[in-house]
Formats: C-alpha cells, sequence, structure tokens
C-alpha cells in the first residue's frame, strides 16, 4: 500500500466515527450474541425436568440463580478493570477475556450429565466478562479523548447498537437451537458467537493504534509483591470459608445467591469508600463528579434491579402466562427478550441524534431521572398483565412488546450514557476501575431484584412483586428529577 493509499485509510471513519469502533463494535455484538443467548435459555434449563435435560429447580430458587450469573458478570468487571489499569492494559484484557468466556461456553456444551460442567462453565463466563466487559467500554471512551460528551454519547450510542445487535442474534437463534430439551447445543451457539467476537478483534486489531496499549498505571516491583500476598491470603481464606460453610449444612442453591447478593452490595459500599478515601491523588473536580456520580450509580442499581430481570423473571412470566405466538408462529419464552433487542436496534440511532440535538442542555441526571421512571412504568403495566393472568386470562404478545417498548426508551435514556458519564467523571487514573464501579450497578441490582423476587412472591405473590418495584422505580425517578440541578453543577464544578 502507498503512503496515499494509506493517508486514506486512516481517514476512513465508521459511520462519521474512528474506525477502531468498528472492531470494538463487533467484538462486543459477538460477545452479547454469546451472554444474551445463554441468558435466553439458563433460567429455563433450570426449571426444565430431568425428563427434558433440565435441573428441575424450583421458580423461586432458579430465578435467583439466574439473576445472581448476571450479576456476578458485571461484578467481576471490577477486578477486571484493576488488572487492565495496573497489569495488562485494557487490550490484552479484553483479548484474554474473550477466550475465558468462549472457553466457558464450551464447558456447558459438554453432553454430560449433572451440573458440574454447567456451573464451571458459568464460573468461567463471569471470569472472562469481568476482563472484557469494563475494559471494552473504555476503550470506547478513549477513541474520544478531547472531544465533547455529546460526541462521545453518541458514540456510545452507536456501540450500544452493536451490543443489542448481537443480543437480537443471540436470542433470535439460541433458544430455537435449544428448544426443550437440547439445551447444550444452545450453550455451544453461544461458544460458537464468542469464538467469531475474537477473530473480528484479532483481526481489527491494527486499527485500534494506540488505543488501550498497555496498563496506564503499572504495578511497581514493591506493589506486585504486595498483590500477589494479598491474593494469596484471600483464595486461602475463601477456600476455608467455604469448606466450613458446606460443613454446616447451609450451603444450598438457595443461600448461594443470597450470599452472593450481600458480597456485591458490600463491594459497592467499600470501592467507594476506598475512592474517597484516596482523595489526596484527586483534583478538587474530579472529587465534586464523583460526590454527583454516587447520585447516580444509586439510580442506576435501582434501574437494573428491574431492567435485568428480563431473563429470569420476565422469561418466567412469559413462560406461565404469555400467550406465546407471533402471526401463526410459536415463540420461546426466551424469544420474548428480543423485543428489546429490535427496539434497540431501531432506536438506538433515533437516541443518538437526539442527544447530539439536545447537547449538553438535557444532561445526565435528566436522562437517568428519564431511564427509571420509564422502567417503573413497565413494571406498573406488568403488575396489571400478572392480575389478568391470575384470573385465568393469557396476556397477548402485543402487551409485552408495550412493556419491552417502555424498557428499552429507559434504557436508551440511561445505559449507554451511564458508561459515557462515567468515562467523563472518572479520575485520569482510575478510568479502567471506574467503568468497573459502573458495573457494579447491575452488579448490585439485578442479584437484589432476584432476592426481592425469592422473598416477595410467597408472600404478596407476582402482582404485588411488580406493583412494589414500580413504586420504586418512580419515587427514585422523581427524587433524582429534584436534585438533578443540584447534581449538574456537582458535574460542572470548576
Amino acid at each position: 500500500m502507498s503512503k496515499g493509499e494509506r493517508a486514506v485509510s486512516d481517514q476512513r471513519t465508521f459511520f462519521g466515527h474512528p474506525r477502531g469502533l468498528a472492531v470494538l463494535f463487533g467484538t462486543e455484538m459477538w460477545e452479547r450474541f454469546s451472554f444474551y443467548g445463554l441468558q435466553a435459555i439458563l433460567v429455563l434449563f433450570l426449571m426444565a425436568s430431568p425428563a427434558d435435560n433440565g435441573l428441575e429447580l424450583a421458580e423461586t430458587t432458579a430465578v435467583p440463580i439466574a439473576s445472581i450469573y448476571t450479576g456476578m458478570v458485571y461484578l467481576t468487571s471490577l477486578p477486571g478493570g484493576w488488572l487492565a489499569d495496573r497489569l495488562l492494559g485494557p487490550r490484552r484484557a479484553v483479548l484474554i477475556g474473550g477466550i475465558i468466556i468462549m472457553c466457558g461456553h464450551i464447558s456447558m456444551a459438554l453432553p454430560f450429565e449433572g451440573p458440574a460442567t454447567v456451573f464451571f462453565g458459568l464460573f468461567l463466563v463471569i471470569t472472562g466478562s469481568g476482563l472484557l466487559k469494563p475494559n471494552i467500554s473504555v476503550m470506547v471512551g478513549r477513541l474520544y479523548d478531547g472531544e465533547g460528551e455529546a460526541r462521545r454519547d453518541a458514540g456510545f450510542s452507536v456501540f450500544y447498537m452493536g451490543i443489542n445487535l448481537g443480543a437480537f442474534l443471540g436470542i433470535l437463534l439460541t433458544p430455537y437451537l435449544a428448544g426443550e430439551d437440547r439445551w447444550h447445543l444452545g450453550f455451544g451457539a453461544a461458544a460458537v458467537g464468542m469464538a467469531i467476537g475474537l477473530l473480528w478483534y484479532i483481526r481489527g486489531w491494527p486499527r485500534l493504534k494506540g488505543t488501550g496499549v498497555g496498563p496506564s498505571r503499572p504495578l511497581d516491583d514493591d506493589e506486585r509483591r504486595k498483590v500477589v500476598k494479598i491474593v494469596a491470603w484471600s483464595a486461602a481464606l475463601a477456600v476455608v470459608a467455604v469448606v466450613v460453610w458446606a460443613l454446616t449444612g447451609t450451603l444450598t442453591l438457595q443461600t448461594v445467591p443470597t450470599v452472593l447478593t450481600a458480597l456485591s452490595i458490600a463491594a459497592a459500599v467499600w470501592y467507594f469508600i476506598y475512592i474517597f478515601g484516596a482523595a489526596g491523588d484527586i483534583t478538587r473536580t474530579e472529587m465534586a463528579g464523583l460526590r454527583a456520580y454516587v447520585g447516580l450509580f444509586i439510580a442506576a442499581v435501582v434501574f437494573f434491579m428491574l431492567f435485568l430481570q428480563m431473563g429470569s423473571v420476565l422469561t418466567a412470566f412469559a413462560e406461565d402466562s404469555v400467550e406465546l405466538s407471533l402471526f401463526g408462529l410459536h415463540v420461546p419464552a426466551g424469544g420474548v427478550q428480543n423485543f428489546n433487542s429490535v427496539f434497540i436496534i431501531v432506536f438506538s440511532p433515533i437516541f443518538g441524534y437526539i442527544w447530539l440535538k439536545a447537547g449538553d442542555r438535557f444532561d445526565a441526571s435528566k436522562k437517568f431521572a428519564l431511564g427509571v421512571g420509564l422502567v417503573g412504568l413497565a413494571y406498573a403495566l406488568l403488575g396489571l398483565l400478572q392480575g389478568r393472568a391470575d384470573d385465568g386470562v393469557l396476556v397477548a404478545l402485543g402487551w409485552m412488546a408495550l412493556v419491552y417498548l417502555l424498557m428499552t426508551f429507559g434504557e436508551l435514556a440511561l445505559s449507554p450514557v451511564g458508561l459515557s458519564v462515567t468515562v467523563q467523571l472518572a479520575p485520569a487514573h482510575l478510568k479502567g476501575q471506574m467503568m468497573g464501579v459502573w458495573f457494579l450497578a447491575p452488579a448490585v441490582g439485578t442479584p437484589l431484584g432476584g432476592q426481592v423476587y425469592a422473598l416477595l412472591v410467597p408472600r404478596i405473590g407476582e402482582m404485588g412483586f411488580f406493583y412494589v418495584l414500580a413504586g420504586l422505580a418512580v419515587v427514585c425517578a422523581l427524587v433524582l428529577a429534584v436534585f438533578s440541578p443540584r447534581l449538574r453543577r456537582l458535574m460542572e464544578a470548576e
């Protein structure tokens, strides 16, 4: 290639954005194919009978397990961000994480009886996602270093469209491949999707140029020795704790999600204490931004507490209470989630355009309030639909489309903007770890929603559960709207 040809190549863009966005777009698309494909069938596999090759767990056990799996995928983003910042660099972290995820799906696809390879595979997927998910988002943000908030928001909206294109394909194909008893075939499809994503990432490596190369704050020799000691002692204590827990006879499928939910909450609280405790390394402007971020984080926890029950509570609701037919074709219960993917694909560019036109006038706090309020309205509608189902009337699929439309609009108002505002407000030397903090919001909210389900449903039923969460979200949105001017002042502190 001549110099002139290389110059033209370097000037090419991806829908007006840097070419590196296409690489990250495709990689995340296929990783999301694998993740959402698995999510579409996991809770159904857990509840299916042994005759259908399932584990036959009660719904109040299966829902918290599916929720805790989703939450743990996000929780491991915190150590994943730290490893990238201090040891691996974002680019290598994404590659290693993708390989581990693929191995996890392969483990789940092995046609062995019993749950051992399935739960081991879930562990690998959780571990690999912790490396890949926060760091690929950090790399997207770094493509826009030196550019304005509105343009970065638009870039994340395009990236978010790739996420949901992958989700659409995974939810479309995996439930049909899995059927009602071919679960391991569905798990295998997720492995293939992650393999394609890895090949796309490796092939597009040169287009990323200097983005994400090397850790931003490498460990020195003394720090390495301390880290090795901490990891060794932590691992030993964890093994002892699990052994003691098992010997007490309380280590069960019911108690594990509860304990992991408590650990997620503790991790979020501890990390915010740690960040604020490092005030000596943070400027006054960065500290003001972090204070604003706490309010946005709490709102995000409430949002994800409702939104990310798609793969558990809403899938179980579709299986039990929805007329699963569309134009004469049967739709698998897990496939109902694809309303969200379709709406995201359709409306992501529109929301990106709206945010560009609105500029900084409609700031992040207002977008967050809108997002939480809309998902609250969706749950209020679910409460009404559950009431009809309790009376013996199957819910038409069109009503579920409306539920998912409200939730999708809420997602587009909050989730991609949350990624962007995290990059914006993060202290310069903690961007990777702060992206991990952002993923603590779904890490806390998702399993918390599963625990609330297990706690409330036996007492007040599914309809009561939907109304309680709807009320919580609407109240949160109103509080956020009232304090929006104060949050904006903190974010713009000089």
